[in-house]
């Protein structure tokens, strides 16, 4: 009984077409099932287990054998999870003779943890990726704007100069920290073999002896056979593996989101520092009732996977409270938002590579942004330096009085400096002041440049 009605991500383009969504798809997940299936054949014939003609067929079925998935899916009903018809329909393709060395000595766990070990393994690794074509490009916009001056904002409001490069180079350092979170639960991602309640009794009553050492040897076994990390113990409810796994999603999905927040500050009508790149038809940011529109559609993609994704990482840390050996409902728990925070964050990576390439910076936009306060911008820099002359209380009530000045007369605040008479032959050598040089935002940027070759040298 076939479901005709497939999800297309109607409504979530962050993921529609992304190679997460590929490699998180039912086909995706059932190939995951059928080759841990088939990889437990191959391992227990490895240390004489089963024949390795079992292991031959069973791989061989798992391989070209057609399975129905949408049955698959309502048969799943009766157990409460797929593996119990996949198991059934895996052991009617194979030769009779084989068909008792399907699944022997598992539990549904045991295959369902792996395969969705697998199915994470192969889309962080398309998830990884992205992230170097992030990187990379955000490296280029950062060493291109090494000295790009901008307006530096805090609490949205204009506080002193810094520079784009440095912004890029923040950027592109949180996406290096989000790829290390990444590679290391990628590496750390195990096989699950543990039987019914996580002794691996049953595969030594299979082998026909008694022999602790060789039930471990099989978890090894699986382990090499799946490509999957060796688990310590088998991890039917310590669930640290999902847990870490979930952590590092959702960082990476709220470390793309950074930019993307940034992003579409920066490209509002108003601001207009940087926009996003055509990106050809399907990405151009066009609205469907005003036509002049170019709407930052990438990064709102990715601010909304980072929004969504920490709700999704908590619900896979709630599972982790998991009784007895194995738990009624926890581990079921974790399927689908795990699976929708793998899609989320492989599509941020997506749409993050893209913003990344894309991204067009107008400089000369900042520029002219940096004198929208008439040089108050630089007030920190006054106070530091009219403090020696004047004493620390006098310039900050000077500079505050000037800069409400500047505001209702319209003039620059260095105009209004240069008619303080306290000010008059308080530079070196009783010379006057360079009001011109000390008001100029592209002077004060502190340590930026510096900052910013340090943080391109990260690899």
């Amino acid at each position: 009984m076939s479901c005709p009605d497939i999800d297309h991500g109607l409504l979530a383009p962050g993921r529609a077409g992304s190679p997460a969504e590929a490699s998180t798809a039912d086909s995706a997940f059932l190939r995951a099932l059928l080759d841990a299936e088939a990889a437990l054949a191959r391992a227990q014939a490895a240390v004489g287990h089963a024949p390795v003609e079992a292991a031959r067929a069973i791989t061989a079925a798992a391989g070209s054998a057609r399975f129905d998935i949408g049955a698959i899916a309502h048969r799943a009903r009766a157990g409460g999870n797929p593996v119990i018809p996949l198991v059934a329909d895996l052991t009617a393709a194979v030769p009779e003779e084989f068909g008792p060395y399907v699944h022997r000595g598992a539990t549904s766990q045991d295959i369902m943890d792996t395969a969705t070990m697998l199915v994470a393994a192969r889309t962080l690794d398309l998830i990884l990726v992205d992230l170097h074509r992030t990187e990379r490009a955000l490296s280029a916009l950062a060493a291109h704007h090494r000295n790009t001056v901008m307006p530096g904002r805090t609490l949205t409001q204009h506080a002193v100069p810094t520079t784009f490069g440095l912004k890029a180079a923040g950027w592109r350092s949180l996406v290096l920290d989000a790829r290390d979170r990444l590679r290391t639960v990628r590496a750390s991602l195990p096989a699950q073999l543990g039987g019914a309640a996580g002794t691996l009794a049953a595969f030594d009553s299979y082998a026909g002896r008694h022999d602790p050492g060789t039930a471990v040897q099989l978890t090894a076994a699986y382990a090499r056979e799946t490509g999957l990390a060796v688990p310590a113990l088998p991890w039917h409810t310590l669930r640290t593996p999902v847990a870490d796994l979930a952590a590092a999603l959702a960082f990476t999905a709220g470390a793309l989101g950074k930019t993307a927040a940034d992003v579409l500050t920066l490209s509002r009508t108003e601001i207009a520092e940087v926009a996003e790149g055509d990106g050809g038809t399907e990405s151009s940011g066009g609205s469907s009732a005003m036509p002049h529109k170019r709407n930052p559609v990438r990064a709102t993609l990715v601010a909304a996977a980072a929004r969504r994704a920490p709700g999704l990482a908590v619900t896979l840390f709630a599972a982790m409270v998991a009784e007895d050996e194995r738990p009624a409902g926890a581990w079921h728990a974790e399927w689908e938002p795990l699976r929708d925070l793998l899609r989320l964050t492989g599509g941020a990576a997506r749409d993050a590579a893209e913003l990344a390439e894309g991204l067009r910076v107008h400089a000369a936009t900042m520029r002219a942004h940096l004198h929208l306060t008439h040089g108050l911008i630089v007030s920190e820099r006054l106070v530091a330096v009219l403090t020696p002359i004047l004493g620390r209380a006098r310039a900050t009530a000077l500079l505050t009085d000037l800069a409400r000045r500047t505001y209702s007369e319209g003039r620059t605040l260095a105009a209004l400096l240069a008619e303080q008479p306290e000010l008059a032959g308080a530079g070196l050598d009783g010379t006057a002041l360079d009001l011109a040089g000390l008001t100029d935002p592209a002077a004060y940027t502190g340590a930026a440049g510096t900052l910013t070759d340090r943080a391109l040298e990260r690899r």
